[in-house]
């Protein structure tokens, strides 16, 4: 008999904090190739597809919806839907929308919930542990998947399992089976963290569960019940928008802000755990991305034109290829470059990383949120310089894609292609340009760019006029029916 296929419900919201200045609220770590070329979400999707998988389900925000559509489609994966919150509302309220969503095609739809930011290089591995839960999960039993502790880390959430049972049998490769969860353990202090892991009988909370459409429902019912009533008004009241199904805002802002964690497995009994020995990161950190790169003799972790003389246990990383970033006589320090921030930090604080962004954010530096790749449907820009009533701007237009139809009230523009064949409409008269050509867009002038060609368009914009803020934007056609948002 062939089994149903498992859908995968995948979650790629996130603030962008404790990675900055890589990771940025807006474009977090998931959408980043942190460790080698490909994005940890794209990594995910990779994983979870396949013999044994459906379409995948992902919850995200209005403005990763285009990131996430743009990396499925470089991935060759269509998805079954991607809900847009309209707000975060945290972990159980994303868990519970995507579950409804497929119980309403099917209520015994097993799911594999899936947060999009973790490192599993070895995916067979993985999915022999979700094999090996699926009886248990069809059994109506929660199944999480626990990971051999190594370290006594206190950034995790730990499982306690029977003691008798221990965690040593039934590891790695096809012997991983299910055994009972004991219970859920919030992250511990140090102290704690080390007796767990004499203990031996605990595991990291990774963060992944399998569990059946009705048994997750019936889950909030009885731990959660207040989350029911807007979130399936969310669902219900759900718009179709380009694609994309965007959960109702005035319901949703109903639901409480909390973690699937808090909500519901902490309080759950019918829980079980496959221990998974093979290797696991959620990069929660500097220190995490290191021990996910090659090193020198010395330790040192480089990426890009970086150099390290005379250091030790250091990670240097140099996000632009013009840059050439050198450490000297450095020891278990983190430095990550980029073209509009720099981090310097001891990497024995590599998780206080968040008061960086709270204290950038304080001072409104725009770094503190935005990525210098500014990433729309068309494509992306860059800012390369700006001064009192100018600003320089680099812009690629993905082939086939087309800007709005749209003019400014404080500013004009000058567009200069370097690369590739633009198709430019000024007040109705249309022109095609090759490299080297370039138009001016007065202020007022109804306007549009379009790639027509095969290949990215790429153009040298030079803004001028007293404001040049995104928001100085008139729309009157567009494809993405973004109105008057400037993403």
């Amino acid at each position: 008999m062939t089994l149903a296929p498992i859908r995968p419900l995948i979650l790629a919201g996130g603030s962008g904090t404790r990675l900055w200045p890589l990771s940025r609220r807006s474009y977090p770590k998931q959408f980043t190739p942190l460790v080698g070329d490909r994005s940890l979400f794209r990594a995910s999707l990779a994983r979870l597809s396949g013999p044994g998988f459906g379409a995948p389900v992902v919850v995200t925000a209005s403005d990763f919806r285009f990131i996430v559509t743009e990396q499925m489609q470089e991935e060759g994966i269509e998805p079954g839907a991607v809900l847009i919150e309209p707000e975060p509302r945290n972990t159980a309220p994303a868990v519970l929308a995507a579950a409804l969503h497929v119980a309403a095609e099917d209520p015994d739809a097993l799911l594999l919930v899936a947060p999009s930011d973790h490192v599993i290089p070895d995916a067979e591995a993985f999915r022999t542990a979700v094999a090996a839960g699926r009886a248990a999960a069809e059994a109506g039993r929660i199944v999480t998947f626990g990971i051999r502790p190594d370290a006594p880390e206190t950034g995790y959430g730990w499982l306690e399992l029977d003691e008798m049972s221990g965690q040593g049998e039934g590891q790695g490769g096809a012997g991983q089976e299910v055994q009972p969860l004991v219970r859920f353990v919030e992250k511990p202090d140090a102290d704690t963290a080390r007796a767990m892991l004499e203990a031996g009988h605990y595991l990291w909370n990774a963060g992944l569960f399998l569990v059946s459409a009705a048994t997750i429902r019936a889950a909030f019912a009885a731990h959660a019940p207040d989350l029911i009533p807007p979130v399936t008004e969310a669902v219900s009241r759900a718009k179709p928008d380009l694609g994309f199904l965007r959960l109702d805002p005035e319901a949703w802002s109903g639901a409480r802000d909390i973690s699937i964690d808090y909500a519901v497995m902490e309080r759950a009994g019918n829980l079980d755990v496959v221990p998974f020995a093979g290797r696991w990161s959620d990069l929660g950190g500097w220190r995490a991305v290191a021990e996910r790169m090659e090193t020198d003799g010395q330790g040192n972790a480089l990426k890009g034109p970086a150099s390290a003389i005379d250091c030790r246990d250091t990670l240097i990383r140099a996000e632009d290829a013009d840059q050439q970033v050198v450490g000297l006589g450095l020891d278990g320090l983190a430095v990550i470059a980029m073209r509009d921030a720099v981090l310097v930090a001891d990497m024995a604080r590599a998780q206080d990383v968040g008061e960086v962004v709270a204290t950038l954010r304080a001072g409104g530096a725009a770094q503190a949120t935005d990525f210098p790749h500014m990433h729309r449907p068309w494509g992306w820009y860059e800012t390369l310089a700006r001064g009192p009533r100018f600003q320089v701007k680099r812009i690629c237009v993905h082939p086939g894609a087309c800007l709005s139809l749209q003019s400014h009230v404080h500013r004009s523009e000058h567009w200069t292609v370097v690369e590739g064949t633009a198709t430019v409409t000024v007040d109705g008269e249309e022109r095609l340009l090759g490299e080297n050509q370039s138009v001016y867009i007065p202020l007022g002038a109804v306007h549009r760019l379009a790639n027509p060609g095969k290949l990215p368009l790429h153009l040298i914009e030079v803004q001028s006029g007293p404001y040049l803020g995104e928001d100085d934007i008139t729309r009157y056609e567009d494809l993405y029916a973004r109105g008057a948002d400037p993403a």
